[in-house]
Parts: C-alpha cells; structure tokens; sequence
C-alpha cells in the first residue's frame, strides 16, 4: 500500500440508493502536501492507503468525509464504469422518448417473437 503521486490517477464511486446507477468519477492527484493529495476536481484526499471494502482492497479516505474513498484506476473500473455509462444512457433515451403507436407495436412484436422461441 504506497502513498499516492503526483499523475496518480483514481476513481470515485457514488450510488444514490439502491435502486440508482453507480455513477463513477475519474481524476488524477496534481498536487501534494505533507498529508493531502489534491486532485484535479479539487477533492482533497487523506494521502495515507488504508483497507476498503467497498470497491477495491485499497482506498484513500476523503478529507473530513472519511467514508469516502477513492481507488487507484484499474481496467476492472474503467469497464464497469462503460457499462454503467450505457445503461445511463439507455435509462435516458427511453425517459425522453415518446413512442407512437407504430413504434409501440414493433417492440411489442420483437419481444411477442422472442417470447414464443
């Protein structure tokens, strides 16, 4: 468990409840103190590695937010990170959407065939 460097880059998790998306945050330390590392979005974070069980093994606690934790990027995040961005997206256009009977019943009828297979 190595303190964070500058370039460092690392990744947030928040989930309003749930039933909400994760929806992850990405960024890179652009600065040090004796005790913090600054990122890039200017959160400060506690430069001492510490054991988290939320989404990695190690995680660098939020300044005056302790349970907050920031990871070190890993490719596991950035996928999970695609994959919750598409179904945000997909949630999205189906919110905005306004079907018309024609469209309606084309799904209906994709998901009528795929049933009766």
């Amino acid at each position: 468990m190595d303190i964070l460097k500058i370039g460092d880059k690392l990744y947030n998790v928040e989930q309003n409840g749930f039933d909400d998306f994760a929806r992850y945050s990405f960024s890179e330390v652009v600065s040090l103190t004796e005790t913090l590392a600054v990122l890039k979005n200017g959160v400060r974070l506690i430069n001492r590695p510490k054991q988290s069980y939320i989404m990695e093994d190690v995680g660098y606690s939020v300044s005056r937010k302790k349970g907050t934790h920031w990871h070190i990027v890993s490719l596991k995040a950035i996928r999970n990170a695609q994959i919750e961005n598409e179904k945000i997206k997909i949630f999205d256009w189906f919110a905005a959407k306004q079907f018309t009977l024609e469209e309606k019943r084309k799904i209906y009828e994709m998901f009528h065939a795929e049933k009766s297979k």
